[in-house]
């Protein structure tokens, strides 16, 4: 994670590169049972790649590291070998993400469940952390869903309700409002409302500072060549007046 400021404010973000991601399959409802837009992002080497999946990827051109549908209610407006980018979100959109966990090894009740733990006096002992009893004496066999320690992470999880604080288009790259579920590096699936744009430019800002500065060297190259001008102005009159002086015949005393 990193931090975005603002003014004074400060927001923790996650920066999740979303981009860019080619169309490589259109799922349609009459003919696959449901509408859905297949995403391919990354590049992977073709040696590393089978013959199967490099006939699909043929039409449009990549070689994927990661593939992934996406359900949409309307894929009319989409064709093979558009590209989704970070343009098409904005700052303040409200967005979901789905990932695989980190994964924790085998953990007990108090860190895979947050029991709060037995208590540390009155003739406990190397009881603080122990889940205590798992069931009642009747049916004498524990129960199915019961919570006890075991194997944590790994898993599927989705956070909802993370909000974009900024897009940086030039690099595909939104900051997300918090913390996304996965290590670094890992695949998430970032999931909006609100209609999908495709083949969009990145936004190029120029360097103001930049423009700014060259005029200003424009300007004082131009105010070396006027104060250049006067000089040699100066100059000439001076000249002529010094010729003007000499030409005049010098009167004789009689």
């Amino acid at each position: 994670m990193t931090q975005v400021w603002s003014g004074d404010h400060v927001w923790g973000v996650t920066p999740v590169q979303v981009g860019p991601c080619t169309i490589t399959q259109i799922r349609l409802k009459e003919k696959d049972g449901y509408s859905a837009l297949q995403l391919a992002y990354g590049v992977r080497k073709e040696k590393n790649i089978n013959k199967p999946q490099l006939g699909h990827y043929k039409k449009t051109g990549v070689k994927p590291t990661f593939v992934k549908e996406f359900r949409v209610d309307d894929t009319s407006s989409f064709k093979e070998g558009d590209v989704i980018s970070a343009g098409t979100f904005s700052a303040g959109d409200i967005v979901s993400v789905t990932a695989t966990s980190k994964g924790r090894g085998f953990q007990g009740v108090v860190k895979r469940h947050h029991f709060a733990g037995g208590r540390k006096t009155h003739g406990n002992k190397d009881q603080e952390r122990m889940p205590g009893s798992i069931g009642p004496k009747g049916p004498a066999h524990v129960f199915k869903g019961t919570r006890m320690g075991g194997r944590m992470g790994g898993e599927r999880v989705t956070v909802s309700n993370l909000e974009i604080i900024s897009v940086d288009e030039e690099n595909n790259v939104i900051f997300l409002k918090g913390a996304v579920p996965g290590a670094i590096n890992t695949f998430v699936m970032v999931k909006g409302k609100g209609d999908l744009q495709v083949n969009l430019a990145p936004k190029v800002v120029e360097p103001v500072a930049e423009v700014v500065e060259e005029v200003k060297e424009e300007e004082k190259k131009e105010d070396v060549k006027e104060v250049a001008k006067e000089e040699t102005a100066k100059d000439d009159s001076a000249k002529e007046e010094a010729a003007v002086v000499t030409e005049k015949p010098v009167e004789k005393a009689e």
